[in-house]
């Protein structure tokens, strides 16, 4: 009997733990945790209302003081991605980030072929995009955990 409720218990367990949201958010910080890769996104107000260039987009994120945090970056096209949801739309991102613009948003990484070019994520859709360096998008930092 002990064993069942033990095996009970555990399969309880494994089971919250894999219906529990990849994501989780920090009301008092303004951060989303995204709890698979360890990631802290940014999701103040500013994530959207600031918009910049490429090269300020990164300034910014470096200087940028959030939820007792000053180690932020700009977040690199897997990044990025990576909070993108597909499967939703206008904005496609998950629910768990308050502060969203179904919009485009910068990433870190140059575009191979034109390094005047940089990707990005257009989150009304989720997919990327491609743009020049000197026009401006929306910025969301992130931080490693």
């Amino acid at each position: 009997m002990k064993k069942s409720t033990l095996s009970l218990l555990l399969l309880i367990g494994i089971s919250s733990f894999l219906l529990a949201g990849n994501f989780s958010r920090d009301n008092i910080k303004e951060v989303v945790t995204d709890n698979v890769t360890g990631l802290i996104w940014q999701d103040d107000v500013a994530a959207k209302t600031v918009t910049k260039t490429w090269a300020d987009a990164i300034d910014y994120c470096e200087g940028l003081s959030l939820g007792g945090y000053t180690d932020w970056h700009l977040p690199n096209y897997n990044e990025l991605y990576s909070i993108g949801d597909r499967s939703r739309y206008n904005p496609s991102i998950d629910s768990t980030f308050q502060n969203v613009v179904s919009d485009y948003y910068w990433s870190s990484t140059t575009i191979a072929r034109d390094i005047s070019s940089a990707w990005g994520v257009y989150f009304d859709t989720g997919y990327d995009f491609m743009s020049g360096k000197t026009n401006t998008y929306y910025v969301r930092c992130v931080r490693d955990n």
